[in-house]
């Protein structure tokens, strides 16, 4: 600049002002003022040239280093925006065209990642459509679920082929639940017609008490069993309700006419209800084996039989089927407790009794305070990815719900180990 009282090879200055010479396509430009001398001015911008000089290296380094380099390309082009505004003296043109380079770069690669992720995505798209067709709702909610995951952690597409697969794959989605929707609408409508059908029947065994011809009663009373069986199917926690009712009513009815007939009534039990007691009975003396690793094994056979009884919800025996987990729960648990022991104290039998004690105490409580830690981790995840929907997020609660077992089990075993302590000190 012919009137600059100060020129430099990057800038110049004029009428106490501090300008950067043009380069490329961009003119002079004013970068600031003279505070003090003019040589201070352009040493003190010739400086602040460092800082955008640091942050390419840096961000180069980071690019090289990354494996997603593709999710740097924003911050790249901000940078290559903020070099090109930057109040600096300095060589400003080999900082654009290094980050040009990586620019070229960045894009080839993310070119390559969306071409491989349109392929995953088709291939997800084949994969919903699948889950869709399954059907049992919840074995197929469950698929699509893992399917949708993976789509989200699948990367962008080439915008021309975005809204494509996107709509593709949202379709099939919005299909399926709402066919699902439909599904269900119409079985809660078949659930509470059957429902008004029950209660309508418990109404009529609610009048076989005060029926004078008893006879005709105890006739009225097959036909309406009869009817009860024909319903159909409810969900069991609605079925138990009506079920309750309509058992009251008809053993008010029984109890009055076995009375009036002089008949002693025989209590008949289910050979399924009989079976799964001699199962407990089981579990419980396995339990008192002194060798409990054993019988652990044992258990698990215990368990198999179980679940093949099957047996309809009203017959069930809650108090013997919560007695019987719990059995198993705790020879499971005095199970791994026993391992653990044996692994970390191999001298372990040649202890007193109450150090033996003290030692499993120390061991389950350690096991114990690990297990809470995992439940709430558990139940804080479950927070943050619940859906809202039973269905999807039942899963996720039966794997909960067996948790918070585990540390029931634990801390009730612990409470015994402290009563046995208490009655030897």
């Amino acid at each position: 600049m012919e009137n600059a009282t100060l020129n430099d090879e990057y800038g110049y200055v004029l009428d106490s002002k501090v300008f950067l010479k043009g380069y490329l396509e961009f003119p002079d430009r004013q970068i600031g003022e003279v505070k003090r001398t003019e040589q201070e001015a352009i040493d003190y911008f010739k400086n602040r040239f460092n800082i955008v000089l640091n942050k390419v290296e840096l961000l180069e380094k980071e690019i090289d280093e990354a494996q997603n380099k593709g999710s740097y390309l924003t911050k790249l082009i901000q940078l290559q925006r903020k070099l090109k505004t930057f109040d600096a003296l300095g060589d400003f043109i080999p900082l654009l065209k290094r980050l040009e380079e990586k620019e070229v770069y960045l894009k080839s690669l993310i070119g390559v990642n969306q071409l491989k992720n349109l392929e995953i995505k088709r291939a997800l798209i084949e994969d919903v459509k699948a889950a869709a067709a399954i059907e049992d709702y919840a074995e197929a909610t469950e698929e699509i679920q893992q399917v949708k995951a993976k789509w989200i952690r699948t990367g962008p597409v080439e915008k021309e082929f975005q809204e494509e697969v996107e709509s593709s794959f949202q379709e099939i989605l919005d299909n399926f639940f709402q066919k699902r929707r439909d599904y269900f609408d119409e079985q809660n409508r078949i659930n509470q017609e059957r429902i008004d059908q029950y209660e309508a029947l418990i109404k009529q065994t609610k009048t076989l008490s005060y029926a004078k011809d008893l006879d005709e009663a105890y006739h009225k009373a097959r036909e309406i069993r009869s009817a009860w069986n024909n319903v159909g199917e409810v969900p069991p926690k609605r079925f138990f309700k009506v079920n309750k009712a309509y058992r009251h009513f008809l053993k008010l009815f029984y109890d009055k006419y076995n009375l009036a007939k002089g008949i002693e009534p025989k209590v008949r039990v289910d050979p399924r209800v009989l079976e799964q007691q001699k199962l407990l009975q089981e579990a419980e003396q396995l339990l008192r084996q002194p060798n409990i690793v054993a019988a652990a094994g044992e258990a698990k056979v215990l368990l198999s039989k179980w679940k093949e009884i099957k047996i309809p919800y009203k017959l069930v025996d809650k108090e013997v089927a919560e007695r019987f987990r719990m059995v198993c729960d705790k020879i499971f648990e005095l199970s791994y407790l026993a391992r653990v022991i044996s692994r970390k104290y191999p001298a372990f039998e040649l202890k007193s009794q109450e150090e033996q004690l003290r030692t499993k105490h120390r061991e389950l409580e350690w096991l114990a305070k690990r297990e809470k830690s995992d439940l709430e981790f558990a139940i804080l995840e479950f927070d943050r990815t619940a859906t809202g929907d039973m269905d999807i997020d039942k899963p996720a609660m039966g794997r909960i719900n067996i948790q918070k077992r585990k540390v029931a089990m634990k801390e009730r075993i612990l409470s015994e180990f402290e009563r046995k302590l208490k009655s030897l000190s």
